[in-house]
């Protein structure tokens, strides 16, 4: 299964009608609202690479009030392990 995470930058106020359509895309696993550089990410999966790059380059293209997009189509798939890894500190220094 082909998948990619989309970074869209709306046109101001228009995040709720960007998550409001893409969530009426086959393929758009899950969308969220976000603060930063960035106005939302979505999760898109597809059967095959052809099908994902349809639903990014057509499907949500025609959204419209999207002012730029960065697509991060994944490569591989590992399975993340916590093993070995420190999360968080039991007594964290204080400041």
């Amino acid at each position: 299964m082909a998948t990619a995470y989309v970074l869209l930058n709306t046109e101001i106020g228009a995040e709720k009608h960007v998550l409001n359509a893409l969530e009426k895309i086959d393929g758009v696993e899950e969308a969220h609202h976000l603060w930063g550089v960035y106005d939302i990410i979505a999760n898109v999966k597809a059967d095959n690479i052809e099908k994902l790059k349809f639903i990014i380059t057509k499907r949500i293209e025609k959204i419209g009030k999207i002012n730029s997009k960065l697509t991060m189509i994944i490569n591989e798939k590992h399975p993340a392990t916590l093993e070995g890894h420190v999360i968080f500190e039991q007594n964290p220094i204080p400041l």
